[in-house]
């Protein structure tokens, strides 16, 4: 029986696990035939859309992993938008909104806001939180 899930990452891409186990914890779901209804960045989990975030060569580039995980799923990735802005990070059409010249949100991600938490959490037959 294939079940709903919804995600909530809350944890910076480097300070610790969360986004890694998050990510990874994702990947399994998809081998094992599940579904994931949305995957929500709120607070310090924004920082997995940074399109700025470059690791040494010898780290995961988490970001980019996730990047590649919604390309080859077509998954829901939200980005919490009061927290985005809050750490500086922005897509393009909210850097127009404050007259920012740039904008550093990864593609693949999209801006939205707790009602699209809210809504996953209703339609998810599970929902798990990665990060404090």
């Amino acid at each position: 029986m294939s079940l709903c899930f919804a995600i909530l990452v809350t944890g910076q891409p480097y300070s610790d696990q969360s986004s890694k186990t998050a990510l990874q914890f994702c990947k399994a779901l998809i081998a094992s035939q599940h579904r994931i209804c949305r995957v929500f960045f709120f607070n310090d989990g924004v920082h997995c859309a940074n399109s700025f975030i470059t690791p040494p060569q010898d780290e995961h580039a988490i970001p980019k992993q996730w990047q590649a995980l919604q390309q080859d799923y077509d998954l829901d990735l939200v980005v919490c938008v009061s927290s985005a802005l809050r750490r500086g990070i922005i897509d393009q059409k909210e850097a127009q909104r404050y007259e920012i010249d740039g904008h550093n949100m990864a593609t693949g991600f999209s801006i939205g806001g707790l009602g699209q938490w809210v809504d996953a959490c209703i339609n998810a037959d599970r929902v798990i939180r990665f990060g404090n």
